[in-house]
């Protein structure tokens, strides 16, 4: 699985770092993944919320099998991250084109704001940072108050943290819990939360 963390100068460090992380220690313990820091234009540094520069890994790819977006810089007032981003509507405008393509998307903290900037979140069950639930009803997403929100193609979860268990969920789909929880304890972090998954709204 070919999965894309999208950084954008304003991301928040945790919301990428944390699964970035997280989702390499999987893989080289055999985890099916293929985990890349990308920007969508081949950007060769980012300023990250906290002034971190990075270095990306490379542009985004034509068709990853994830895009995982984290937040950043919504709830301060900042004039880098996901505001800016949504305004500029480059970001917005490749989610769309890859989410159309079959392509799935997770987000991390207000990254959900991106994905409902995209059409991606429409009418579908998300979260967020819990001090942006409102603005992300507003768009038309059907809010979930849960840690992670697994719809399927598309992931949410909320804020910072919440990134490390949405990345823990994602090696749980693909190796078990058994496999998730011992990445977890080799980290030591103690998974957080529920995990609100389409099924449970079925039964």
């Amino acid at each position: 699985m070919q999965i894309d963390i999208l950084i954008f100068d304003g991301f928040d460090d945790l919301d990428a770092l944390g699964p970035n992380e997280l989702l390499r220690h999987a893989a080289r313990a055999g985890a099916p993944f293929e985990v890349s820091l990308v920007t969508l234009a081949g950007a060769e540094r980012v300023l990250t919320g906290v002034g971190t520069t990075l270095v990306p890994d490379r542009q985004l790819a034509e068709r990853p099998d994830l895009v995982l977006v984290p937040g950043g810089g919504l709830l301060d007032g900042s004039p880098t991250g996901v505001l800016a981003e949504i305004e500029r509507g480059a970001i917005p405008a490749a989610l769309a084109r890859l989410h159309a393509d079959g392509v799935a998307m997770a987000s991390v903290c207000t990254g959900a704001l991106l994905l409902a900037a995209a059409g991606v979140l429409d009418g579908r069950p998300a979260t967020t940072n819990r001090l942006a639930l409102d603005r992300l009803r507003e768009t038309g997403a059907e809010v979930i108050d849960e840690r992670v929100v697994d719809d399927g193609d598309v992931l949410t979860s909320q804020g910072v943290t919440a990134g490390m268990d949405l990345a823990l969920w994602l090696v749980e789909r693909e190796r078990g819990a058994e496999f998730a929880d011992a990445l977890a304890q080799g980290v030591e972090y103690e998974r957080s939360g529920r995990v609100w998954r389409r099924s449970e709204a079925a039964a």
